[in-house]
């Protein structure tokens, strides 16, 4: 009898987890897979969504703000992008923040990923040309009103967009001489806005800058002729004057404010992850040298003051050297990194530098594919967003950056997917995205990685450069046709749910 009531009691425990995990079923209607639920995570996890100044604030030089080098390039060439009528109000963020904070609050995020645009604070890029106090004005509103709502701001100081004054003057990043001027910028804003803001990254996706514009020349009127020579320099300047401009900054902020303000320094990456194209050697090493070519590039000064031996190798004297000061000043200079991760690709070894095209580094030789030797594709195409869904990638990632550089703290600041569906306010391909990357994102903090933080991207509807609003890339919907109304997508009633359920598997 006792062995009897002891299996009732069982049955009974059994029977009412499994009510509980119905009712907690129940709930996600959106979704057949729900992801680790949000009490698994830390205490502390920053769950998010983010933009970028460039990208929705629109009203440029309202109040006083200066020319971007984006805005240039844009005004110059409309026709060359999507919804380039739309391009100077974008969805109007600059006169409509304290409903987006609102909208924000509504997903449930405790932290929200901006930029602050640097011709907006100084117009010319400089201390000696003005500071604009509008602009100053603008983003104290901004960060008072997050912090009053209960998100706390992660700010980069620098996505990609900077003033067009800097790059007619100097040659923006190509000239060494723009670490003093953004040096004097970091220095405002740390005065200015670190009381409040624990969390800053420098930069944006250096190596996106200096491939795509400089070596594959998109979006660059002057740019060198590498793309018919193959052997490219200005890329590897460029990145190495971000690397530079972080490090300065980094150590600025070190020893004049981080032990009062009590925060934190990193930069983004952008990254993916290589998978060989077969199991030859010559394959398999490709893929390992394609990381390296665009993580190690970054990730080896931070972590170990220099470049890769095999950029040194193949790149030769056109890889910048950093001076001896300058490699005790970059080794360390990031309290965490900051990686954006969209999908992956295959590697294949490509000796002939003229057949590689794409985005690839010329120099790397090894090309990235979508199928590989056997015909199958890195993960899923998705209908609605033409991409292939591979969240073992960001897994991959992590783990990467986790073993091969001293497992540092990591947020992962941009992730998301776009959408094509006619219908832009049915996203269920976006929560199925997000959901599988916070599968990943879990099973590396449970192997160890030290994450810290998840933000999709994007919170609203951006402007993204050529495409222009096309990829529907928000939780937000803004309705072009009804006063840029603000409409929450599937995605973002799901992401709601997800941050403030205690439901779990």
């Amino acid at each position: 009898m006792k062995m009897l009531s002891s299996l009732k009691f069982i049955l009974t425990i059994l029977s009412i987890v499994v009510l509980l995990s119905n009712l907690c079923q129940a709930q996600d209607v959106h979704h057949k897979k729900k992801p680790s639920f949000r009490p698994s995570f830390p205490s502390d996890f920053l769950f998010g969504a983010g933009s970028s100044a460039f990208q929705i604030e629109g009203d440029f030089h309202e109040g006083g703000g200066g020319t971007g080098v984006w805005e240039d390039r844009i005004d110059r060439n409309k026709a060359r992008f999507v919804d380039g009528d739309k391009f100077d109000t974008m969805i109007e963020h600059y006169k409509r923040y304290k409903e987006d904070v609102q909208h924000l609050k509504y997903l449930g995020v405790n932290s929200y990923r901006m930029s602050i645009s640097w011709s907006r604070i100084l117009p010319d890029g400089t201390l000696k040309g003005g500071i604009n106090k509008e602009g100053i004005n603008f983003y104290n509103n901004l960060i008072n009103e997050l912090l009053a709502n209960g998100i706390e701001p992660l700010v980069t100081i620098l996505h990609f967009d900077y003033p067009l004054a800097i790059q007619q003057n100097i040659g923006g990043f190509l000239n060494h001489t723009i670490v003093k001027y953004y040096k004097d910028y970091c220095e405002l804003l740390f005065k200015t806005y670190g009381d409040r803001v624990k969390h800053w990254t420098t930069t944006n996706e250096a190596q996106i800058v200096a491939i795509y514009t400089y070596m594959h020349g998109y979006d660059n009127d002057n740019a060198e002729p590498c793309q018919d020579l193959r052997i490219c320099s200005q890329a590897y300047t460029v990145l190495h004057n971000f690397l530079i401009c972080h490090a300065t900054a980094t150590h600025l902020y070190r020893q004049k404010f981080q032990e009062t303000q009590r925060g934190e320094i990193g930069l983004v990456i952008s990254s993916q992850s290589f998978v060989p194209y077969s199991s030859k050697a010559e394959d398999v090493a490709a893929a390992q040298r394609l990381m390296v070519f665009w993580l190690g590039w970054i990730l080896e000064p931070l972590f170990y003051g220099d470049y890769p031996q095999i950029m040194r190798n193949l790149v030769g004297n056109r890889l910048p050297n950093f001076t001896e000061k300058e490699k005790c000043m970059i080794k360390g200079s990031a309290d965490f990194i900051a990686i954006n991760y969209y999908s992956s690709q295959f590697a294949r070894y490509e000796s002939n530098r003229f057949k590689i095209g794409g985005f690839d580094n010329f120099d790397a030789l090894a090309t990235s594919e979508e199928f590989n030797v056997e015909g199958k594709s890195i993960g899923q195409k998705d209908q609605y967003s033409g991409r292939y869904v591979y969240p073992k990638g960001l897994y991959d990632v992590l783990m990467f950056i986790k073993e091969k550089y001293q497992n540092p703290n990591i947020y992962i600041t941009e992730n998301g997917t776009p959408s094509n569906n006619p219908n832009p306010l049915e996203d269920e391909h976006r929560i199925d995205y997000i959901a599988a990357h916070i599968n990943a994102t879990k099973a590396a903090i449970d192997n160890g990685v030290n994450v810290r933080g998840y933000f999709v991207w994007a919170a609203f509807d951006t402007f993204e450069f050529a495409a222009g609003y096309s990829g529907h890339w928000g939780l937000y919907h803004v309705d072009f046709n009804n006063s840029l109304k603000r409409i929450p997508k599937a995605s973002a009633k799901w992401y709601r749910n997800f941050l403030t359920s205690n439901c779990g598997h």
